[in-house]
């Protein structure tokens, strides 16, 4: 792994990232956007007609936390599953072109995720989605070739989509955990006992709050994500929580993070930045809290993108 951080004068030294591997294993999807003028409203509904003039096409999901990882420097190898389709074949070449290691475990009874998204005067005006779940023994191809490919890297990361691809999940923190291998989650959904044994989760705060319950303070946040830290058998429990910044919590510990000050343009995919530098930093020998705040001025230059984005390794050294 790359050298340890150094902090001087307050300003975090982001550590060279080349030597870091990172395994992403998750729900992949293909984000597609459709750019059009609007300049009437249709004479058949009260809504907005688009001319369409310019179409883009982007990994998301767990394909983003990947493309995430490389664009700071760190070798990424992506393991998915995705159906024989168009969409299918449209993120493998996405991926490869970005350097990134891919495995993408082919379902033919499955349709590769899709989320459309039709974008009017730079505002979404829709978003259909295509999904639905892979079959189990294709799933079970991807646990196995898990196992081949965990003693290659330095660290983990599941990324969670509720898309039914994290089917084993259990299964691969065990043989993470027995590998010594860190393991962070972005977790989906409301039962937190299937990531049991991972190293740390990194809920936003509507996702906490669904398994905690609502706080009235931040003396009652620190006691609920404590007591589901040692519940689960966690390091930490890292929560992004939009403009209050985020917060990791460790045992007996919590440190905060102020939010970036920066215009808001687009929110989706800041959850995937966070995890990917995250797993980009720690994997280089940065310390969780320095990771945390690398993660923070991540997801600071994403939200003034359009749509899943990434930050770069030049743009985050060109941060104070």
């Amino acid at each position: 792994m790359g050298s340890v951080v150094a902090e001087r004068d307050g300003v975090i030294e982001i550590p060279d990232t080349s030597r870091a591997r990172v395994l992403v294993v998750g729900d992949v999807m293909l984000d597609r956007y459709w750019f059009g003028d609007v300049s009437r409203i249709s004479p058949e509904a009260p809504v907005p007609v688009v001319k369409i003039e310019r179409v883009e096409e982007r990994p998301g999901g767990a394909a983003n936390v990947a493309l995430n990882v490389a664009a700071l420097g760190a070798g990424a190898t992506l393991l998915s599953v995705v159906g024989a389709d168009e969409a299918g074949q449209t993120l493998e070449r996405l991926l490869d072109a970005a350097g990134i290691d891919v495995s993408l475990q082919r379902d033919s009874e499955l349709s590769t995720t899709i989320k459309l998204r039709v974008i009017g005067r730079q505002q979404q005006l829709l978003r259909i989605d295509f999904e639905n779940w892979p079959t189990h023994e294709v799933l079970r191809a991807k646990l196995l070739e898990f196992a081949q490919l965990i003693g290659e890297v330095d660290i983990v990361v599941l990324s969670d989509y509720g898309k039914g691809g994290l089917a084993h999940i259990r299964e691969m923190i065990a043989l993470a955990r027995e590998a010594r291998k860190p393991v962070l989650v972005d977790p989906k959904g409301d039962d937190y006992e299937r990531y049991a044994g991972a190293t740390v989760i990194t809920p936003n705060r509507a996702e906490l709050r669904e398994v905690v319950g609502k706080w009235v303070d931040e003396h009652d946040l620190a006691r609920r994500a404590e007591d589901l830290r040692r519940r689960l058998g966690l390091s930490a429990l890292l929560v992004t929580r939009s403009e209050e910044g985020m917060s990791l919590f460790l045992d007996g510990e919590v440190v905060n993070e102020s939010a970036q000050t920066r215009e808001v343009y687009d929110v989706s995919g800041a959850g995937d930045t966070v995890i990917a530098t995250l797993a980009a930093m720690l994997a280089s020998g940065m310390p969780l809290a320095a990771a945390m705040r690398v993660a923070n001025r991540a997801a600071g230059i994403v939200v003034g993108k359009l749509g899943t984005a990434v930050a770069h390794l030049d743009e985050l050294r060109a941060q104070p």
